[in-house]
Order: structure tokens, then sequence, then C-alpha cells
């Protein structure tokens, strides 16, 4: 907006969050350089975790237009909006935490969290066609990718989930115990989406998400209330800083 060839963002995924919500709807490209714990928008649009590569694609990468999701108060997401179990998580995972231990944080959180997956009844409105489930976790995604680091675990969270598309895909899970929610990361692994009850996908431009009761939620890894949640979809939101293919 007053002649910056690009913004760069250094740090991690809630970094990348504010630096959006400054950026959105200029033409000013965001570029990253990952600095921090979970770094999913980096993983999400190729770039590479060496500082040296990131800066190669700060100075020669290609300026690639991404959509965005945007809650119902204004703030923008570029990973998705979560509710329910991986909030929880979210809340564990403090910055202390993080600063000591890296990703370990999330892995701890996790098993703090508990042994048996949180349950709530949501009721999810996607482009005004409204459906109740009783679940341990919703997720209004943008980007379809969520990689561990190091790179352990690196899964799809749902079929076609793309940033470029113009669409949030709201992904339901619905796991009773930590063995059935292993059994699902699994799946994801191998992006094997289809026939399984405990896992259900919708899309839309305008997403409600509430629940019984109430539950947190997260937008990129940064806790933000209770439910309910609105998203909508925000086509060619910001314009990214991406590797030359």
């Amino acid at each position: 907006r007053l002649g910056y060839r690009a913004v760069v963002a250094v740090g991690g995924d809630g970094t990348v969050a504010e630096v959006i919500t400054g950026l959105a709807g200029t033409q000013v490209p965001l570029a990253g350089v990952a600095q921090g714990t979970g770094n999913q928008v980096a993983c999400n649009l190729g770039i590479p975790r060496s500082v040296e590569a990131a800066v190669d694609v700060v100075v020669n990468g290609t300026p690639t237009p991404i959509d965005l999701g945007q809650l119902g108060n204004g703030r923008y997401f570029a990973v998705a909006a979560g509710a329910g179990w991986d909030a929880a998580v979210v809340a564990v995972a403090t910055r202390e935490l993080k600063d000591r231990w890296g990703f370990g944080a999330y892995l701890y959180a996790t098993l703090k969290v508990g042994s048996t997956p949180p349950a709530s009844t949501y009721r999810i409105t996607a482009d005004g066609e409204a459906l109740e489930i009783r679940a341990a976790m919703v997720l209004v995604a943008n980007m379809g990718r969520i990689v561990s680091n190091p790179r352990a675990v690196d899964v799809r969270i749902g079929p076609g989930v793309s940033h470029r598309d113009g669409l949030l895909d709201v992904c339901i899970f619905a796991p009773r115990t930590l063995p059935e929610a292993a059994a699902l990361v699994w799946k994801m692994a191998r992006q094997q989406f289809a026939g399984d009850e405990r896992m259900l996908f919708v899309q839309g431009r305008e997403i409600t998400v509430e629940s019984d009761p109430p539950v947190l939620y997260e937008i990129d890894g940064e806790l933000i209330g209770e439910t309910p949640l609105s998203a909508r979809a925000v086509p060619g939101g910001i314009t990214v800083m991406v590797p030359k293919e």
C-alpha cells in the first residue's frame, strides 16, 4: 500500500495471522520466514524451513493470491478455525511450554487434555444447510495439511481442502476413544477419508458452528474464545510469496 514490495513475517502461525490482518485486501504480498512452533502456513505454501531458503523465496518467489477465512468479528485466519479437542490442546500448550519444548508442547498437551476425546453436540450450518452431530472436534479449514515439527506427522485433514477454491471445508471428527483417534490420524495420513462414520466433511462459503455445551475454539493455533463461531471464505484475500514452480 505504501510502495513496499512485500511484508515479511518472521515467526510462527500467530505472527502470520497478525500480519494477514493488516495486509488482507491490499495488493502488498506477505512473505514468511518460519520460526514458530507449528509453522502450518509455511508448510502449506511450500516455504522451506531453513532461513536461507525462505529468504530466497522472499526475494525471488512468485506473488500468488490465496484464500483466507474470516471470523464474524473480523479476524482472519489462513489455516483453520478449530472447536473442541484441538482448542483444548492449544489452551494447555502455553507460550512457556512452546518456548521450552517446541512442538513437544502440543504432544504434552494432547496427553494432558485426556485419554478420552471430549464430546459435544454440534450444530453446523454451511451456506444455510444445517446438520447436528456429536463430535470431539470441528475444524473450519482453509488449508489442508497439518505437519509436525520435526516432520514425523504430515496429514491432510480432509479430501480436496484447498486455499485456492473459494470455499471453507468443515472437517468433523468423532472418535470415542484415544485408539479411535489414532486410527483416524492413520487414515488421514493415507488419505482414506471415505467409509468411516467418525469423519464427515462439508463445504461452504458461510459457516456457523454452535455447540452444547459451549467449547473453546482457536484460529491458527491462537485461542480465541468459546462457541458459537462464524466464519466466511474470502477468495483471494491476500497475496503471498511462494517458491517458483
